[in-house]
C-alpha cells in the first residue's frame, strides 16, 4: 500500500486550502440539487465518491445531525476475517436541511425500498466530473489537488487546523491507523500559521489576543 501524502514528487500540493474550499462551496451551493448536495457531502463529511455514492436516506440522521458512511478500506477482525466498518460524521444541520429537502429523506426514510435506495445514482465517473467542473469554475487552478481526493485531504487539514483531536478525525475518515491520520499535523503555509498563531497566543493577522487575568 503506497503511503499517504499531503504533497506529490514535485512538491505540488495534493489538499484544498481554506480559500479553495470556501470558493468550491460557494459555486457548488448555485448548482441545481444533485450537484449542490453530492458536492456538499463531499465538503462536509470528507468521504471518498466511492462511499457517497453508497450514501441511502436510512443512514441520514436528521435529528441526530449525523451521516453514516461505510468504510471501504478492507478490514479484519481479531481472527482475520473481513468486517464491514461503518462511521457516522457529524454534519452542519442547514446542510442537512438542504439534503432533506431536495432529496426527501425524511419521507424516503418512512418506506424500506426507498430508505435504502442511493441518494446519488450516479457512476464515481460522473462524481468526478461534476467535482472537476466545479473547481474549474470556482478558479481552483490546474494542479494535482484539483479532484475529489483533493477535497477530502482539504477536510482533513480544515479539521486539524481547527482544533480537532486526531483520534476523532481518524474516526471520522474512516483511516485504521491514527498514523495515517497524523499527516494532517503537517500543515503548511496559511494553515500552519493559523496553527500556530494559537500557540503564540494570537490571531493570524499577528494581532495578539487579550487576555483574561
Amino acid at each position: 500500500m503506497s503511503e499517504m501524502r499531503l504533497y506529490d514528487t514535485a512538491g505540488n500540493r495534493l489538499y484544498l486550502n481554506a480559500e479553495e474550499r470556501a470558493a468550491f462551496l460557494a459555486v457548488a451551493r448555485c448548482k441545481p440539487a444533485r450537484d449542490r448536495t453530492l458536492c456538499e457531502t463531499l465538503h462536509f463529511t470528507g468521504c471518498r465518491p466511492s462511499e457517497l455514492l453508497e450514501i441511502t436516506p436510512a443512514r441520514v440522521d436528521l435529528s441526530g445531525g449525523t451521516i453514516t458512511i461505510r468504510s471501504l478500506k478492507k478490514r479484519k477482525d481479531a481472527s482475520g476475517n473481513s468486517k464491514i466498518v461503518y462511521r457516522s460524521v457529524p454534519v452542519p444541520p442547514e446542510y442537512l436541511d438542504t439534503l432533506n429537502m431536495a432529496h426527501g429523506i425524511r419521507e424516503a426514510q418512512k418506506s424500506r425500498k426507498q430508505a435504502a435506495a442511493p441518494i446519488w445514482p450516479l457512476s464515481r465517473v460522473r462524481v468526478w466530473q461534476i467535482v472537476k467542473g466545479i473547481m474549474i469554475e470556482a478558479g481552483i487552478p490546474e494542479a494535482p489537488h484539483r479532484s475529489p481526493k483533493g477535497l477530502r485531504h482539504g477536510f482533513g487539514i480544515n479539521a486539524t487546523v481547527n482544533g480537532i483531536p486526531l483520534h476523532m478525525l481518524q474516526k471520522w475518515m474512516g483511516h485504521a491507523q491514527l498514523s495515517t491520520t497524523a499527516i494532517y499535523a503537517d500543515a503548511v503555509g496559511k494553515e500552519e500559521q493559523d496553527i500556530a498563531a494559537r500557540m503564540w497566543g494570537q490571531d493570524s493577522l499577528g494581532v495578539r489576543k487579550s487576555v483574561v487575568q
